[in-house]
């Protein structure tokens, strides 16, 4: 497979490095709630999910089989956000530009374009949006959230992040909605005596 040498710093390496210097002057507090929300904040995403099912149990059927496809969504927006990764060597802004980084920076080879946390969050605030509005309201800011945590700990150019927000979105907006079409196999199952996971009574 044909790589192409992708040079990050020519594209926003300015801005980040002007990020990167405010984060090493901001708050310590700030710092710390932003290095523990970008290392562990896509566990509120999966939390979102378990309480989108246990919501869509009591609805149609149609709305259960969206609640059961969004992590399934989100794997396969991490895949097509890989698979656009492997084709780029775009080394990590902290190595290429050497800044100081809130975050110890990626060792070599752990490519920065277009980034996974982002194209995550962003497949899951779509699918959640679309599966259930009022935790998509919570999911689309968190996953803002997230892409601007990557930069500010400096993990990321400006572009990475936009990049894998767009690719984890779009993914989402695509296969999301054909999970609808497992609805008869929602009501089966509620047919049977696993009928608990996917009905409230």
């Amino acid at each position: 497979m044909t790589h192409l040498a992708f040079g990050g710093a020519s594209i926003d390496g300015g801005p980040y490095t002007r990020i990167a210097y405010l984060a090493q002057h901001a708050p310590h507090t700030l710092n710390t709630f932003l290095s523990y929300w970008t290392d562990y904040g896509l566990a509120l995403f999966a939390v979102l999910m378990l309480i989108g099912w246990w919501r869509a149990r009591s609805g149609a059927s149609g709305a259960m089989a969206l609640a059961l496809a969004a992590p399934l969504v989100v794997v396969a927006a991490f895949l097509v956000n890989d698979l656009v990764k492997i084709l780029f060597d775009e080394q990590r802004p902290c190595r290429t530009l050497h800044t100081a980084t809130v975050e110890a920076c990626p060792g070599p080879g752990d490519w920065s374009f277009p980034s996974n946390h982002s194209a995550i969050a962003a497949a899951a605030a779509v699918a959640l949006l679309l599966c259930d509005r009022q935790l998509g309201r919570i999911a689309v800011p968190a996953a803002l959230l997230m892409a601007a945590s990557r930069v500010w700990v400096g993990a990321h150019y400006p572009h990475d992040v936009a990049a894998g927000l767009i690719v984890g979105a779009l993914v989402a907006r695509l296969l999301t909605p054909l999970a609808r079409r497992a609805a008869p196999a929602v009501d089966r199952i509620r047919a049977t005596r696993l009928r608990l996971l996917v009905a409230a009574r």
